[in-house]
């Protein structure tokens, strides 16, 4: 079990370098993008169709290990008020409704996915992507989303801290 722990935090971390490089990425062929403009040359295709699909990628590839970290966005005002066993229900309903819906999304991204493969559907720009090398990121990163949600459900910890305020 302990590899396998291992294994699965190795795959978070992974996609979330990964998504951390892709913000980069974008840094890099926005600028390069407008340098070449400025010089009045016509930059490559190639780079705004990379910076559409890194800005794809990045967001559901970084998601599931921002909820491992706690990093995604809540609103702190009602949880910061509520008495510890009333936060702890709270905390768990919503997960519970976290779990339900990256469920539900996977499913579908599942659905997407086979449907870009039986169709052989492509995404035609500037050049031709088979679409279910988008779509694959859907049931994936969704998929271990649940994972980390149900960790808020059953796990010793909860998603809210019931604090209000930064913690830096």
């Amino acid at each position: 079990m302990r590899y396998a722990t291992r294994a699965y935090l190795l795959l978070l971390n992974g996609m979330a370098l990964l998504a951390a490089i892709m913000l980069v990425w974008l840094m890099v062929a926005i600028v390069l993008s407008v340098v070449i403009r400025n010089l009045g040359l016509q930059p490559s295709a190639w780079f705004f169709l990379s910076t559409e699909y890194a800005m794809f990628y990045l967001t559901l590839l970084g998601a599931p290990w921002l909820v491992r970290h706690k990093g995604h966005v809540h609103i702190e005002l009602l949880t910061s008020i509520l008495p510890p066993l009333a936060l702890q229900v709270l905390s768990r309903l919503v997960a519970l409704l976290c779990v339900t819906v990256c469920v539900v999304l996977a499913w579908k991204g599942y659905d997407l996915v086979m449907l870009n493969l039986q169709r052989s559907d492509y995404d035609v720009r500037a050049f031709f992507v088979p679409k279910w090398i988008l779509t694959i990121a859907y049931p994936v990163c969704f998929s271990l989303m649940a994972i980390e949600f149900t960790r808020f459900v059953v796990g010793r910890d909860i998603l809210h801290s019931g604090e209000a305020g930064i913690k830096e």
